[in-house]
């Protein structure tokens, strides 16, 4: 290991201190720039003027500020649009205009969703949003409700208002996306529940992937943890209780993970990730991107059958649009497939450690953070 490392303490471990370590900018979610757009067009229609730049503050506290791109103000509504900044990652979306537009509604009637041109509609289950919605996910929905709450509070609003989302050219980015195959349809889904965009290169990110490893193992810690993203990062705290320098940001490189580890060991591994996510591991994954693995259906339809779903079962799942939707259909017929998932991946993982003293487990979650499949500790 680096003397930065074993300095005198000083080395620190962590989501925050890998991206740190990464070198690699950060940028915004399209959630953040749709709430930074909605709070920039609300204000102005309370009073007649766009803030600009426009503050908002993200789910962990961070307070960036967003210069406008685009604005028009009416009688009962106004627009105001975010150029999106997805730092150093090598996003789809960077460098499109986000655009809400707000318009007063009756006192009572709340903030309500509407997708305009470039936001895709929800048309199939096993989503976060029912059929029918804007696809606007719950978090960035909760963003905009709160600003919209602030800003009213401010300058004298009611906070009932319909919010309009539209990404420039965002029907054709899409096709670039997994969105048309999940069933979300007309353009993009406005995403993110940190507000940030955490870049990553392959490399950048595996060598700060390796240098959490030598942190936690410098600092002595005999359990560590390996997570897709801040939701799973939040569950494993919650379940084992682990200091930030077990933390480590594996994002989609579980490979990464474990073949450090098992060139440098420690006691215990646990895995954390979503479902879908995980059930890539399960079936012999070990980079998950969407760009370079998928949900194997099929094999979720095996694991069903083992689990002691019918054939009727089996081809539901194996039909099913996505990896949460066949989750929910084994769930109801009383099969635990997140169990098993949980089970294989953690299987997978030990294949991969090849004997080295590890304890693995693994812990699937749903988009809340809800534990829905884990598997024994071995």
């Amino acid at each position: 290991m680096s003397d930065e490392v074993h300095g005198a303490g000083q080395a620190k471990g962590g989501r925050r201190a890998q991206l740190e370590h990464t070198g690699l900018r950060p940028g915004w979610t399209t959630g953040a720039c749709a709430t930074a757009a909605t709070t920039a067009a609300y204000t102005a229609l309370l009073t007649g003027e766009f803030p600009d730049p426009v503050t908002i503050t993200l789910p962990k506290g961070q307070t960036p500020s967003f210069a406008l791109a685009a604005e028009e103000l009416t009688g009962t509504s106004a627009m105001a649009g975010v150029v999106k900044d997805a730092g150093d990652d090598p996003d789809v979306t960077h460098g499109a205009l986000v655009r809400a537009t707000v318009r007063r509604l009756p006192a009572g009637a709340g903030v309500v969703f509407r997708a305009g041109p470039g936001v895709g509609t929800v048309t199939r289950p096993g989503l976060p949003l029912p059929v029918g919605e804007p696809a606007v996910n719950p978090v960035p929905r909760q963003m905009m409700r709160d600003h919209v709450a602030r800003v009213a509070a401010l300058h004298g609003g009611t906070g009932d208002v319909e919010i309009t989302v539209s990404v420039d050219h965002g029907e054709e980015i899409a096709r670039s996306t997994w969105n048309p195959r999940l069933g979300i349809l007309g353009g993009l889904s406005v995403l993110g529940t940190t507000g940030i965009v955490v870049p990553y290169s392959c490399s950048a990110w595996i060598d700060s992937i390796r240098r959490g490893v030598d942190v936690a193992r410098a600092a002595g810690r005999t359990h560590v943890a390996g997570c897709t993203g801040s939701t799973s990062e939040k569950t494993v705290v919650a379940e084992y209780a682990l200091p930030e320098d077990a933390l480590l940001d594996m994002g989609d490189f579980a490979g990464a993970v474990l073949k450090y580890l098992r060139r440098h060991p420690v006691d215990r591994l646990t895995v954390c990730g979503g479902f879908a996510k995980l059930s890539k591991l399960a079936a012999g994954h070990l980079d998950l991107h969407s760009a370079r693995s998928q949900v194997d259906r099929q094999f979720l339809a095996g694991l069903a059958r083992r689990g002691g779903a019918d054939g009727a079962l089996a081809a539901e799942v194996a039909a099913a649009g996505t990896g949460l939707a066949a989750l929910h259909l084994c769930a109801a017929a009383g099969v635990p497939l997140g169990d098993l998932v949980a089970t294989a991946a953690r299987d997978e993982a030990l294949a991969v450690l090849r004997g080295a003293p590890v304890a693995v487990d693994v812990l699937c979650i749903d988009r809340a953070g809800t534990v829905v499949g884990r598997s024994t500790v071995r």
